[in-house]
């Protein structure tokens, strides 16, 4: 076996990005504070060719060298918009008639696993603060709350391990 060499990849140039089709999905970070999440989560966007990013509170934005390290350009193909309070994204988010969804342990959560999103639906993916988690603020509007399970001894994955695991599932599951 022979590992493809970069140019044999057939990755889409940015504008060619920019027009394909998406899926219907804005990944909102509320108040994460690691550049390198942040950056993380600029390149698994990009990744599952969501639709935007919103950053909200203390996240940080672009242009920033930490969060370039991580994202590796995907700054450039991924859109995305800054809140100084999360409130406002989530009333543009139900505004446009987005599926409010919060990554989280929680009382009556649903487990990633039983999970189906609906197709011709568009979500709103909100995943926490690093210590914290989604803000309660969050939590009094969400539609829906979904838990990746566990079975180890931590009480929770890292934010962007968490996105990568839960766009793989709204991917492979929108795309049966």
């Amino acid at each position: 076996m022979r590992k493809l060499k970069l140019d044999e990849l057939n990755r889409p140039s940015i504008e060619e990005f920019k027009q394909q089709e998406k899926l219907p999905i804005i990944v909102v970070l509320d108040n994460v504070r690691s550049l390198h999440n942040v950056g993380s989560a600029f390149r698994t966007a990009d990744g599952f060719a969501v639709e935007a990013l919103y950053l909200c509170g203390i996240t940080a934005q672009p242009p920033h060298r930490e969060i370039e390290k991580t994202a590796l350009g995907a700054t450039q193909s991924i859109p995305w918009k800054y809140f100084d309070h999360v409130a406002g994204a989530v009333e543009e988010l139900k505004a446009q008639s987005y599926q409010i969804v919060a990554i989280e342990q929680a009382e009556n959560s649903i487990s990633l696993l039983d999970y189906q999103p609906e197709n011709n639906q568009k979500f709103a993916l909100f995943f926490g603060n690093e210590v914290n988690g989604v803000s309660d603020e969050v939590m009094k509007e969400v539609d829906t709350c979904l838990e990746i399970p566990q079975f180890g001894t931590k009480h929770s994955f890292n934010i962007v391990i968490s996105t990568g695991i839960v766009l793989w599932d709204f991917f492979s599951k929108l795309h049966k």
